[in-house]
């Protein structure tokens, strides 16, 4: 009679505590582990600090603008973020006004005063207006990775740092 031993990956769920090193919530990539006399952790990656409440399992981070918390959940981290609506619904708005507004002035003064046919720099309102419109586009994106701290943009903002010697 033969035995067949199966193998099994067993992870059992393990409470926070400030004697481990958890992967970051925040970039996702480095490590957190507790600060020295303090009850806070802190990022070997992207250098945020957090605060843990233990009888919660959760932690907040408190360099940012941005209040974001996360639950330990033995396995994991779960975002607790608290959206706050209205400030949400006015970065957006403000975010649209700013990609939207400056192409049509340009996109309006330009079917108004039309250039003359023919000319040499007739094509020249349809490519300013595409220029402020994608520059535009790009400003309120970054703007929105700040805000949000989105940890593609994290990990990438740290690794050009330190690629550039300034961590």
């Amino acid at each position: 009679m033969s035995t067949r031993k199966t193998s099994f990956r067993v992870t059992e769920r393990r409470s926070l505590n400030y004697e481990e090193t958890y992967l970051c919530p925040v970039c996702r990539h480095g490590q957190i582990s507790s600060l020295a006399l303090m009850d806070a952790f802190s990022c070997n990656f992207c250098r945020h600090i957090f605060t843990a409440d233990l009888r919660d399992q959760s932690i907040r981070v408190e360099d940012s603008s941005q209040p974001m918390t996360w639950r330990w959940n033995g396995h994991g981290w779960q975002g607790l973020h608290r959206t706050n609506v209205d400030l949400t619904a006015v970065i957006w708005l403000i975010g649209a006004a700013l990609v939207i507004l400056p192409p049509s002035l340009i996109w309006i003064s330009s079917h108004t005063f039309p250039p003359v046919e023919g000319e040499k720099l007739s094509w020249f309102p349809t490519v300013w207006v595409s220029l402020a419109f994608l520059i535009h586009l790009t400003f309120v994106s970054w703007l929105l990775a700040e805000h949000y701290q989105l940890p593609l943009y994290v990990t990438c903002k740290v690794r050009l740092q330190m690629l550039l010697g300034r961590r």
